[in-house]
């Protein structure tokens, strides 16, 4: 069983940043993919990015690339998710989840999910 706390979220201007953090329970952390998720209101969940057990592989929507960046610190069970030059269309509900498959992009994959943490950028 892993739990997944989200925090981070906030109201930001466009062009600006945040830091997303998901803290996970247990020790089992280093053995998980780890992913991040958004869904906006009216819409559905989409990917966002992923990171593979040490790290080592990202993966991104080609919404985000080049602006968002995962990454994961595993002595700290700890997955980041750095948002650069921020738009307004990236405001959503943002989730991490944690699966066994490596680079999986679709939410069926994740096995756990955290409670999601709420990024508003107003334009």
């Amino acid at each position: 069983q892993v739990q997944l706390v989200e925090s981070g979220g906030g109201l930001v201007q466009a062009g600006g940043f945040l830091r997303l953090s998901c803290a996970a329970s247990g020790r089992i952390f280093s053995s998980y993919n780890m992913g991040w998720f958004r869904q906006a209101p009216g819409k559905e969940r989409e990917f966002v990015a992923a990171i593979s057990q040490s790290g080592g592989s990202t993966y991104y929507a080609d919404s985000v690339k080049g602006r968002f960046t995962i990454s994961r610190d595993n002595a700290k069970n700890t997955v980041y998710l750095l948002m650069n030059s921020l738009k307004p269309e990236d405001t959503a509900v943002y989730y991490c989840a944690a699966a066994r498959v490596r680079g999986a992009r679709r939410g069926e994959s994740y096995d756990y999910w955290g409670q999601g943490t709420q990024v508003t950028v107003s334009s």
